[in-house]
């Protein structure tokens, strides 16, 4: 379980709330992610991707314990040796056990007998195997087969989808078809209860009292942000009626487009913290539904101006220029996404199996479903293309300090006029500063590095202010209103455990989160539980 925790890949836990001791709810652990949901949200393509996913450590047999039956009347030395060699002993007791081939793939091996170090096995298929007893991992017998729960089994090497009040989920990286309006109307009923999303989903909303808190946490490409959209899918089905729960749901391709980008890792990794609260009325209706950020990444991130080879930025750059109506490329002045370089320093423009095209239009349909007016709509995506066209900006050295002025090219009277300034004023506040000295202002030049560096983080602060203010457009169009219960149900997607070859302030920031939100799920989970 401790592995399950730590982020190994693709594997996500998800849990349903606890009663502390004041009586309201404490936490419903929702960890990390699952499967591809393709059939529950149509509005993400990212999902069905292959990933690459590294091979677990095998284990070794150290942590067993084995009992001895009653033994017959033998003399001294004969129980000296049949206890000589605890480990042989072991595996003798295991029976079977699971062997992972060359090829990777495990095998439910019949341990046919052991000496020493080494045991005989024999394989599904009949072939027999000498293989060190240090390579076999113990398998559950028989009996236990079928079991949901973790705690229930003798050994946790087999995969399994619940530990406790804990959901363990493992991404298949693939479709699936373990979701949809058949399972909805199932775990409604309760005609089934299996382990799933859905029932976690149907626990919260069924035992809500003054709030529910669900938390999503694992690795980044473990499935946490699909978990959410199945999680938010269930609720809107069971608290539906008003409508809101359609514009709850189409929030999501507007936040994955502005917030997501493809990593080496995931194809669609969040980039930023949510936290959606859905608010319920006394009939247990959705009545609305707020939406609070994490800056946390964008206050620092640079994938705005500079991406690692392979990666992608924000997938918005790449819909506005796949997808936009020749209108709106005339009069942003669009360009290919190669031609811009906060896109080309990566290499990398598409994702297999995403159009980004068709992307762009259903992220234009959920801005006016959540009421983003048309006017609103061109000035976002003005701002957006100003961001490019920041990074086509270029510098002249004007003397022999260094000091530099921006280029008066096409790519500085683009910007000017995306933002609505002066050319001028433009290419003052990029190659120049103003400093306060006493009571006297002083304008100082800037060298290269200096105003690359304000480029930069003008291009970064747009971008940031823009999402910003997207959200609060979306949670105006879902606002309660001033009746409220004190009913709702939380759901915490932050982004992920990450571990690069080369590792920035980004993932300290990530992984810093990831371990103190860790922290606190432990100690509710466990140590409250103690006391």
């Amino acid at each position: 379980f401790a592995d399950v925790n730590s982020g190994n890949n693709g594997i996500a836990s998800l849990s349903a709330p606890e009663n502390g001791d004041s009586g309201a709810k404490v936490v419903e652990r929702v960890e990390n992610g699952v499967a591809d949901a393709d059939q529950a949200h149509e509005d993400s393509p990212y999902s069905g991707n292959t990933l690459v996913v590294e091979d677990r450590p095998s284990v070794g047999d150290e942590d067993l314990v084995s009992a001895a039956a009653p033994l017959p009347s033998v003399s001294k030395s004969n129980i000296e040796h049949r206890w000589s060699d605890i480990t042989s002993y072991t595996t003798i007791k295991k029976v079977q056990s699971w062997f992972q081939l060359p090829n990777g793939n495990w095998e439910l091996a019949r341990i046919v007998k052991t000496a020493g170090s080494e045991s005989v096995i024999s394989l599904p298929d009949g072939k027999v195997l000498k293989v060190n007893s240090d390579s076999l991992i113990p398998a559950n017998p028989d009996i236990l087969d079928g079991v949901d729960d973790l705690m229930q089994l003798s050994y946790l090497n087999e995969p399994s989808t619940k530990a406790g009040p804990v959901l363990v989920a493992i991404n298949p990286f693939k479709k699936v078809p373990l979701y949809g309006n058949n399972y909805i109307e199932a775990y409604k009923n309760k005609s089934t209860e299996s382990p799933h999303v859905y029932a976690i989903a149907d626990t919260a909303i069924r035992e809500m009292t003054q709030g529910t808190f669900n938390f999503l946490n694992g690795e980044s490409g473990a499935g946490k942000t699909e978990t959410a959209k199945i999680a938010m899918q269930y609720l809107a089905a069971l608290g539906g009626g008003s409508g809101i729960e359609y514009e709850i749901l189409k929030t999501n391709p507007i936040l994955e487009a502005f917030g997501n980008a493809k990593t080496l890792r995931n194809d669609n990794s969040s980039r930023f913290g949510k936290l959606i609260e859905i608010h319920f009325s006394e009939t247990g209706k959705i009545s609305g539904a707020k939406i609070q950020t994490c800056k946390l990444i964008f206050a620092t991130d640079s994938r705005v101006v500079q991406c690692a080879e392979g990666e992608r930025s924000y997938h918005i750059f790449y819909q506005l220029c796949a997808g936009a109506p020749r209108t709106l490329q005339e009069k942003l002045n669009l360009k290919d996404v190669n031609e811009y370089k906060y896109l080309n320093q990566s290499n990398c423009y598409a994702i297999s199996g995403v159009d980004d095209a068709e992307q762009f239009h259903i992220v234009k349909e959920a801005l006016e479903i959540v009421h983003v007016s048309e006017e609103d709509q061109e000035s976002v995506f003005a701002m957006l293309a100003a961001v490019l066209w920041l990074g086509n900006i270029s510098f002249n050295m004007i003397d022999n300090e260094n000091h530099v002025e921006a280029v008066a090219d096409e790519s500085l009277i683009n910007v000017a006029q995306l933002i609505g300034c002066e050319t001028v004023d433009l290419n003052l506040a990029l190659s120049t500063r103003k400093m306060r000295v006493g009571h006297d202002n002083i304008i100082q030049k800037l060298t290269l590095s200096q105003a690359i560096d304000t480029r930069d983080a003008l291009a970064k602060s747009i971008y940031a202010c823009l999402f910003e203010w997207l959200v609060e457009q979306i949670n105006k169009s879902l606002a309660v209103g001033k009746r409220r219960t004190g009913r709702s149900i939380s759901i915490l997607d932050i982004y992920g455990f990450e571990s690069f070859g080369r590792n920035s302030f980004e993932q300290f920031c990530i992984n810093y989160a990831n371990e103190r939100l860790q922290q606190h799920f432990n100690r509710h989970l466990f140590k409250l539980e103690q006391e």
